[in-house]
């Protein structure tokens, strides 16, 4: 019950702060009726009556995962920062096939399949992402390829 009352007062926080920044928004001589406030407060206001409804009326206290589940959540989120910070240095292919390889690991250790998944998805997925849909991705750095 503690643990849904804390998280519905930072999501109400949340949604005060998301409001405030809605309001910061200028407005255009060219815009709608209706202004581009509308939608972001819209969804703030939905997200602090959730955070109320969750401090008045919480669920029971959850069972929490083991500690190792939770430091693969944490490595897990460690590596999707990386890469998201890797891909414009280093490329499309690289940091996704190091990503993936992690991840997979994470889901099955055998670190020769993990690897192969990562290269496989990382080939594949700039292949559908580059040529299939038209994305300009860069496949590796510019140093690499000259």
């Amino acid at each position: 019950m503690k643990t849904d009352r804390i998280f519905g007062v930072v999501v109400i926080l949340g949604a005060l702060a998301y409001v405030a920044s809605a309001l910061q928004i200028p407005t255009s001589f060219l815009s709608d009726p209706v202004g581009p406030k509308t939608f972001p407060v819209l969804i703030a206001s939905i997200a602090a009556l959730c955070g109320v409804f969750m401090v008045f009326k919480p669920d029971d206290e959850p069972d929490w995962p083991p500690l190792p589940a939770l430091l693969a959540l944490v490595l897990s989120v460690v590596v999707l920062v990386g890469y998201a910070y890797a891909l414009k240095p280093l490329g499309f292919i690289l940091p996704t096939a190091i990503a993936a390889a992690i991840l997979s690991y994470q889901i099955n250790p055998r670190p020769t399949f993990a690897a192969l998944a990562g290269v496989g998805l990382s080939v594949g997925l700039f292949v559908l992402f580059k040529f299939v849909l038209g994305l300009g991705l860069v496949a590796f750095p510019k140093g690499l390829t000259g």
